[in-house]
């Protein structure tokens, strides 16, 4: 993990896994590093970037005016599968969000994500490591034949056994609403909030 944090601590992209598909992490606030991701993906910058964390203060620290909904979603599904998308603080970077002022946030349930995150003292990107408009992997060795000259480190840690991408709800004061149905269904989402 040291080895994999010293990477991303010069600016560089490195592939990781997560509890769904195998995803692109850098340093959120570097804005070098956010240039390469776009780069590396050959992403359209007008698309924002996923941010990962490790925790629910990690997430609250980078979201402003955090809505009551949030925290119900968070405590029901985190860690886990499910993408939240509130207003970002003004910490961020705005390049990170695409010049929208809004932040996807997910505590993926993966160690090796927990742990890169821990070890790099911060949250990092979690964009899906693949070519825009090419199919997610789920493994290192489909990162590798996609992406493998362009990433310096790829972190295997097998097949992740997942062929859904992370839900991602939309949250707007009381207001919420589903971006992507994915490894969470609709159905739970409204269980859990109602």
């Amino acid at each position: 993990m040291r080895y994999a944090a010293h990477y991303l601590m010069r600016g560089c992209v490195v592939g990781i896994p997560t509890d769904t598909l195998y995803g692109l992490a850098a340093d959120p606030f570097n804005l070098a590093a956010v240039d390469e991701i776009y780069r590396v993906k050959g992403r359209p910058e007008t698309r924002a970037l996923p941010i990962l964390v490790n925790s629910l203060d990690q997430a609250i620290l980078l979201s402003r005016a955090v809505p009551r909904n949030f925290l119900r979603l968070a405590q029901a599904f985190w860690p886990g599968a499910l993408t939240l998308v509130v207003d970002a603080s003004y910490r961020l970077p705005l390049k990170v969000t695409a010049n929208t002022g809004k932040i996807a946030l997910r505590w993926p349930r993966h160690e090796v994500v927990s742990r890169l995150i821990e070890e790099f003292d911060g949250p990092i990107t979690g964009t899906s490591a693949n070519i825009s408009g090419f199919p997610s992997c789920s493994s290192a060795g489909q990162v590798i034949k996609q992406l493998g000259d362009r990433l310096p480190l790829v972190l295997d840690a097998g097949d992740s056994g997942a062929s859904l991408p992370s839900t991602i709800v939309h949250l707007q004061n009381d207001d919420w609403k589903v971006g992507r149905e994915g490894a969470i269904g609709l159905a739970e989402i409204e269980r859990a909030l109602n």
